[in-house]
């Protein structure tokens, strides 16, 4: 049994797959197990993902869905194979810092009070990075109030902890914030979670902030804010928030894209 799981959902990921599985593979930490379901991928995602598996049989879990499912339903799938201690994730098109895995477990070790750990994050695309990205070092309740608290894709998680809020909840109206909602459900249960305060991660975004949500996803984001904030019983002055990304999806494109590059500090926000 590894120290250490990572789960991570694969769905139309051909040509930034293996670069993926290669940061993994070039970790410091070795103690680990990679588990990776393709969520019935149409390109050559799950080729990949095999000849990796075939290749790598002791460190490589391979499972399929046999329709697509979405990531919250993925990544519990992944979950009922995981055994680990503790429960790491990567997403199929971004890369991990080769201490990312070791820097985290060093600090899950050593603080028994926390049971989320994520890092900074490093913004690219295929013409190079563009960004930083930092979060609260240690998140609390009111800091739920303007965005997840975490980045999903380079947390490590206790799986004791993960267990017990029952993992992922599998529902439409959470699909592309899951994440948000695994963590309302997991400070609400006494968990708590810290930020390590250098990029560990670089994940891969669009530069133009407008073209990665759609209304569905701001939907979405508007319910599990209506429901995250009653479960951190958030006071009601404030659960105004909820609204916020309905309002920035009203907002012209322009004067979007000023904002988000304001919060990203022209790549030194922190």
């Amino acid at each position: 049994m590894a120290k250490v799981d990572i789960v991570m959902g694969i769905y139309n990921c051909e040509e930034y797959l293996a670069k993926s599985i290669d940061s993994i593979l070039n970790q410091t930490f070795k103690d680990w197990r990679l588990i990776m379901c393709d969520d019935k991928s149409t390109d050559k995602t799950l080729k990949i993902a095999k000849e990796y598996a075939v290749k790598y049989p002791k460190k490589i879990v391979l499972l399929e869905n046999r329709k697509n499912m979405g990531l919250n339903f993925t990544l519990n799938k992944c979950l009922t194979v995981a055994n680990a201690e503790y429960i790491a994730r990567q997403d199929g098109d971004d890369l991990s810092m080769p201490d990312r895995l070791k820097k985290e477990v060093n600090f899950l070790d050593r603080h028994e009070d926390f049971a989320i750990v994520s890092t900074a994050i490093e913004l690219f695309d295929n013409n190079g990075k563009w960004g930083e990205l930092y979060y609260e070092e240690k998140p609390a309740k009111k800091d739920f109030l303007k965005n997840a608290p975490f980045c999903h894709a380079a947390v490590m998680m206790r799986r004791d902890a993960l267990s017990d809020v029952r993992n992922y909840t599998v529902d439409k109206k959470l699909l592309r914030v899951e994440d948000y909602h695994l963590w309302f459900k997991m400070y609400a249960a006494g968990y708590k979670g810290y930020n390590i305060q250098m990029p560990l991660y670089l994940y891969r975004d669009d530069r133009s902030a407008t073209n990665r949500r759609s209304w569905r996803n701001r939907i979405n984001e508007y319910y599990v804010r209506k429901i995250g904030y009653k479960m951190l019983n958030i006071p009601w002055y404030l659960r105004f928030y909820k609204y916020r990304p309905i309002i920035l999806g009203l907002l012209p494109k322009g004067f979007y894209e000023v904002l988000h590059r304001k919060k990203l500090g022209g790549g030194n926000e922190k």
